[in-house]
């Protein structure tokens, strides 16, 4: 069963919510990060990526950098920027884009499941992120980000979201890029002992985005527990850093973007024998000028030499393992590795990644400026990622881009 718990919330003034709430810390470089700040001095990002408030000359992972926003933390809560809720609750979050809507509930999940595997991954980690979010957690005592988690439709739990989403708003506005955000606090006895009742008959979790976050919140938590019960102190479970900040979305509500590719060159083939190659494995079909967005599983378009192909995956070249049978494995099995070379698309620097929501103007840019030949992708499925991590197998690097992110800075869990 899956552990999903209410907490005490530190969260924005209502007044100040739309200017503290910041996109996700690791969708930003410095430089970006710098300008996202500039002139709003309340965005969470300056807490989240507290370089921003040093010159270049400081590094990012300086010790300075980790101090700042712890105090600049401290600070936001002293001066009424952030409040805290006296009780332990749950929240709704919904976020609102292009007319469609996801709803999830706002908790802590647990450090133990992660362990045991209740809450299943599908990405590697790499440690040197873990080690960035390890010392900020450690710095703030506090989880900032939530981690976004999914789970398989249940019934108990729609009905419960549909009863909250009627009452009145804690938080209701929408950010510069067109989405709305709504905000509800579950505080009722019996509503937050229903939904720790409906979790406890889920099986499992699985981490959607922001496997980095976990992995640190997890370490985290560990460390403390393993130093509390070596200096003596009783250890019962239910210490806040055995838990960390999470939002989960059932399953039928949740919207994957393709993460399409970009290649640098040709791998020194010729555009005659380039396509000779790809016709080993893909059955090919030029487009024209129109932009190709697949429509189905197994089906790629292709930018190169400014034109717009359709390539379809050849029947005996498809498998119904659950990674290799993935779209994005098929095109670097069949294409990206054996024809383009690049072997090791995660330190490859001759690939790039797109995300879907950039559009394929994107990739036609790039083709444009810097790059050779470009790939539209058929989005991972839900369902997809849930076979992988069900087999507890790993998916290839940039398999999913889901939209709209999460904000950052609306819900804070003190360690």
């Amino acid at each position: 069963m899956a552990v999903v718990k209410p907490f005490f919330c530190i969260r924005p003034d209502e007044k100040v919510a739309a200017q503290v709430a910041a996109l996700p810390y690791d969708v930003y470089n410095r430089e970006e990060a710098c300008r996202a700040v500039a002139g709003n001095p309340l965005s969470f990002l300056n807490i989240d990526r507290a370089e921003t408030q040093f010159g270049d000359d400081v590094d990012t992972y300086d010790d300075r950098v980790y101090q700042k926003a712890r105090e600049l933390l401290d600070r936001r809560i002293q001066d009424g920027t952030f409040l805290t809720d006296r009780e332990a609750c749950y929240y709704l979050y919904q976020l609102t884009m292009g007319g469609r809507s996801q709803t999830g509930v706002v908790a802590c999940s647990s450090v133990d499941d992660y362990v045991n595997g209740i809450i299943k991954k599908h990405e590697n980690t790499r440690e040197e992120k873990e080690e960035d979010r390890i010392r900020h957690v450690e710095a703030t005592g506090a989880h900032t980000g939530p981690i976004f988690l999914a789970y398989r439709s249940n019934e108990e739990l729609a009905e419960i979201m549909e009863k909250v989403t009627k009452t009145e708003t804690l938080y209701d506005f929408q950010t510069e890029d067109g989405i709305r955000h709504k905000v509800w606090r579950i505080g009722n006895e019996d509503m937050v002992k229903a939904i720790e009742a409906a979790f406890e008959k889920i099986p499992c979790t699985y981490i959607a985005d922001g496997h980095h976050r976990a992995a640190s919140a997890v370490k985290v938590g560990l460390k403390k527990r393993k130093e509390k019960a070596g200096g003596g102190e009783a250890v019962t479970g239910e210490e806040s850093y055995n838990y960390f900040l999470s939002v989960l979305f059932p399953e039928e509500q949740l919207m994957i973007m393709p993460y399409n590719r970009v290649v640098k060159d040709l791998n020194g083939l010729s555009m005659e024998k380039f396509f000779t190659a790809i016709h080993e494995n893909f059955d090919v079909a030029k487009m024209g000028k129109k932009a190709y967005t697949p429509g189905e599983k197994g089906n790629f378009g292709m930018y190169v030499g400014g034109e717009w192909y359709m390539l379809k995956v050849k029947p005996e070249a498809v498998t119904d393992d659950p990674v290799k049978g993935l779209d994005v494995s098929l095109l670097q099995d069949l294409l990206l590795g054996p024809v383009l070379g690049i072997d090791d698309p995660r330190v490859d620097k001759r690939i790039d990644f797109i995300g879907g929501i950039r559009g394929l103007g994107e990739l036609e840019r790039r083709v444009e400026e810097d790059m050779t030949v470009a790939f539209s992708m058929y989005p991972t499925s839900i369902q997809e990622l849930f076979a992988v991590a069900d087999e507890g197998r790993l998916m290839p690097p940039k398999s999913t881009w889901f939209e709209p992110k999460l904000r950052s800075g609306i819900f804070i869990h003190r360690l």
